[in-house]
């Protein structure tokens, strides 16, 4: 390369950090003070640093095969920015795709583009109601509950952090509480400031003070003494599972209902947003995320089914080993999980696949599933061996869910890799229920065997604010349609 050359690559490259550092602004104010969040092709651009808005951008070229560069998408955020919009979440990437490379504005302006395609939005009344909630639990996934809530923080926040409920309260508990959340080893530093008041018993996270509240029973909290109302408390202890356990909640003053963040017993509604999250009845006070296997399976699932059927199969889930398992060698109820957890590879059972049924109902009795836990403390993997109702090849299948992920009403839920490269610790951090591993696709007429991963932790904490939002009737549009 000549110097020239040199000099032309990293003019470039400055041009596109340029950009995306007049992007930040321009995209944090938008869900202040309006609720919209900024997406490009499914990548929430949200609280993100200028490099991540980069390669969300060249996300682009991978999908459709040409680029979108970041000076031809500025002016679609900057005339978004100047327009008074309700709550939603708005791809950019896709308006200003269609726009500039399929003519999708028909001799438009940009300005007069974005009030067509966003017209549902556009000048109308911000009527959703904030919603207090509650985490009932304060461990991985609660934490990480903590963090999604905490990120969006503003104004316009929908969904208020209020309070976290746990067991304890010796000496240096606030502190240590306070110290989980700001450092992960697995998910890394907290985004932002975090403080203790001790005075009031809280955690102060990036301008919003959550009461820390000690009790020994989901029934003996008075929630309306901290000014809190109305709740969703967020049971993520896993102890409570049945409707009479979750319903002790519901005798404590200032709650309205309950989300388990667990695999639910008895008539429990199990959801898996995106699949059946319309099964939410306003009249629901105990409703059920299902787990996180679950989550990452039945999307999948259910495009698979309804394009080409599904007669049977079996599903095999490589995971993490989690908080239950042992870290050496000692007793545990549990066959072989009283095993190390860092040292060996654990046979064991999971209900993921008949809990698919619950989602899905028309794939009941057709699914078997076992687990395998192996020495990695998050992201895990679901193998689906599935016997279609027709025929079909690699190329199809794939072509298939790359558009699922891309433009169905599931595009939140599946994401899709074409990498060879791609390993676990890749998907730390991603916000689907799962995601596609084109590479690994294996057909044989209509036999096909679909390789999954999922981040066990954090995209099943995502699913499950969705599943918190459609209960407190907040479901924002997908925009474009």
């Amino acid at each position: 390369m000549t110097d020239q050359q040199q000099d032309l690559t990293l003019q470039s490259w400055q041009e596109r950090q340029e950009y995306a550092e007049m992007m930040q602004p321009l995209i944090g104010r938008m869900y202040r003070n309006y609720g919209v969040e900024i997406l490009v092709y499914g990548r929430s651009l949200l609280n993100v640093d200028a490099i991540n808005i980069i390669k969300a951008h060249r996300l682009i070229r991978r999908h459709e095969g040409v680029k979108l560069r970041l000076r031809e998408s500025f002016p679609f955020i900057e005339a978004l920015s100047k327009m008074k919009l309700a709550p939603a979440r708005v791809d950019l990437g896709k308006l200003a795709f269609n726009y500039l490379h399929k003519d999708a504005g028909q001799g438009l302006s940009v300005e007069a583009y974005l009030e067509r395609e966003l017209a549902d939005i556009v000048n109308k009344a911000d009527e959703i109601e904030p919603q207090d909630v509650v985490l009932y639990g304060f461990g991985r996934i609660g934490r990480l509950l903590a963090r999604l809530l905490i990120e969006r923080n503003g104004a316009n926040n929908k969904m208020r952090l209020r309070a976290i409920v746990v067991r304890g309260g010796r000496d240096g508990d606030l502190e240590k509480r306070a110290s989980l959340l700001r450092r992960d080893s697995i998910h890394g530093a907290f985004n932002g400031s975090i403080t203790v008041d001790e005075e009031n018993s809280a955690i102060k996270a990036n301008g919003t003070s959550i009461k820390v509240i000690y009790s020994d029973g989901p029934d003996q909290v008075d929630y309306t003494q901290y000014g809190i109302d109305n709740a969703i408390v967020i049971d993520n202890t896993g102890i409570w599972k049945d409707e009479a356990g979750l319903g002790l909640h519901l005798k404590s003053k200032g709650v309205k209902k309950v989300l388990l963040t667990a695999p639910a017993k008895g008539n429990i509604k199990n959801i898996v947003f995106g699949v059946n999250h319309n099964d939410i009845d306003p009249s629901d006070t105990i409703v059920c995320a299902a787990s996180c296997t679950t989550n990452a399976i039945t999307p999948v699932l259910k495009v698979v089914n309804d394009e080409f059927g599904i007669r049977n199969g079996h599903v095999e889930t490589v995971h993490s080993y989690t908080n239950d398992q042992n870290l050496i060698d000692n007793y545990h109820k549990a066959e072989r999980r009283g095993r190390a957890a860092g040292l060996n590879m654990v046979l064991t059972s999971t209900g993921a696949a008949k809990a698919v049924a619950k989602a899905l109902p028309e794939l009941a009795g057709k699914l078997t599933g076992n687990a395998i836990r192996v020495p990695t403390p998050n992201v895990s993997m679901a193998i689906m061996n599935l016997n279609l109702s027709k025929a079909t090849t690699v190329d199809e299948l794939n072509a298939f869910l790359r558009d699922q992920a891309l433009h169905s009403e599931l595009q939140a839920q599946i994401d899709y890799t074409a990498s060879t490269e791609i390993v676990s610790t890749d998907l730390v951090g991603s916000r689907y229920a799962g995601i596609v591993d084109s590479q690994a696709t294996i057909v044989d007429g209509d036999r096909a065997v679909l390789y999954v991963w999922y981040d066990n932790e954090f995209g099943y904490s995502c699913q499950v604010i969705r599943v918190a939002e459609q209960m407190a009737g907040q479901q924002l549009l997908n925009l474009p349609k």
